[in-house]
């Protein structure tokens, strides 16, 4: 059998198709009721007051980056392991990046390397972090928050790879990847190859009304009909436009997409629980494969599978020629020449440095079958052997 299998995929069922035609045959193809009902929906998925439906992750960020009021002068660290826009936020908004290298276990910020270039500048220096819940592991938010609060910072949490996924505390409660309750902010991704998909399309979430309110009111070009706010009120169709704000609008029939696929969402978590463990026991033992760190009290939503091998470009072109399309994730952020020539950190974070070396995602989403999986496995041990 030939196979094409790529790293990530979307799954598309018929009751997604019906519930895009309904909203079609709708009164409302953008700004109508679907929108709250996905909002109110997610919110409630990830343990959080507020959401706000946005037509992309990156907008969500520029927008969450807005409504924490980064600007010229303000300084945030940011995971170099990560796609560029957990970055290119601050930068939107005038601000600056510097990098904090990754923990060799997780993948995550490495905390500890965090506190240390906290405490070799003084107070108020930095303003923020931009913290990754990268392939899926959740970070430890609690830990996090005592740390950034020692300090002073705001939280931005990009848990585009992590809805679902939790951290069990200390008390035995779950706190949730990009709740919100103790990031600052938070944002997902709605992309194709996300646990989500809507074709395009992300959520920014938060506890925090005010923060929520900036959101809202950035998403739509900074314009609000809400009665209570405005300055006066010439009528009915009276509109004004308070801060110069975007479109970055999700419309209604991705938002109905979006509210049927999330009914399933746990299914399809369990479903990458199974080809975890899955590719965990054929790789286990195996010298020459590192498989994803697991903690006890991490449930871990695998929107990636992660290994590290010797020969990584080797075991990529010899999947490609096989027909198995997997991916690398990620360039290390500070190594791409935008960010070099704002601040070369290149050589200075040798955990990510070394990791980039070696990583390479495995085909990773709900419909992958046993089959495909299995010979996935059959040629990564074909070539490490």
């Amino acid at each position: 059998m030939n196979y094409s299998i790529p790293y990530g995929r979307q799954h598309i069922t018929q009751d997604d198709i019906d519930a895009v035609v309904e909203t079609l045959r709708s009164p409302y193809l953008t700004q109508g009721p679907k929108i709250k009902e996905f909002e109110e929906a997610f919110a409630k998925y990830v343990d959080s007051r507020y959401a706000v439906a946005v037509n992309n992750a990156t907008a969500g960020l520029h927008l969450a980056a807005k409504a924490l009021n980064v600007q010229p002068g303000h300084r945030y660290i940011v995971t170099p392991m990560t796609f560029a826009s957990s970055a290119n936020c601050i930068r939107f908004c005038g601000g600056d990046v510097e990098f904090c290298d990754i923990d060799p276990q997780t993948y995550l910020m490495d905390l500890a390397k965090l506190r240390t270039m906290l405490e070799s500048h003084p107070n108020g220096y930095y303003q923020g972090v931009v913290v990754v819940d990268f392939a899926g592991y959740p970070h430890d938010i609690k830990a996090l928050r005592l740390l950034c609060d020692e300090f002073g910072l705001r939280i931005i949490e990009d848990a585009c790879h992590a809805p679902g996924a939790y951290v069990v505390d200390e008390k035995g409660e779950k706190q949730m990847s990009g709740s919100g309750r103790l990031a600052d902010v938070s944002v997902f991704s709605f992309h194709p190859v996300k646990h989500i998909a809507t074709g395009e399309g992300g959520m920014v979430v938060t506890d925090n009304p005010e923060i929520y309110e900036r959101v809202a009111l950035y998403r739509t070009h900074g314009i609000t009909k809400d009665p209570t706010r405005l300055n006066k009120n010439d009528g009915g169709w009276y509109y004004e436009m308070q801060q110069l704000g975007f479109n970055y609008r999700l419309t209604d029939i991705q938002a109905a997409l979006g509210v049927s696929q999330l009914r399933r969402a746990p299914q399809g978590l369990e479903r990458r629980q199974e080809i975890a463990r899955r590719y965990d026991k054929a790789f286990e033992g195996h010298p020459a494969i590192k498989t994803p760190w697991r903690a006890e009290n991490v449930y871990h939503a695998f929107h990636l599978y992660v290994i590290q091998v010797p020969d990584r470009r080797g075991l990529y072109d010899f999947l490609r020629a096989n027909g198995i399309y997997a991916q690398i994730h990620y360039v290390p952020l500070h190594t791409m020449p935008y960010y070099k020539e704002l601040n070369d950190q290149e050589g200075q974070l040798p955990v990510v440095e070394e990791y980039y070396k070696h990583c390479i995602s495995l085909p990773m989403y709900p419909s992958l079958t046993d089959d495909e999986q299995g010979y996935v496995i059959e040629k990564v041990l074909e070539f490490v052997k």
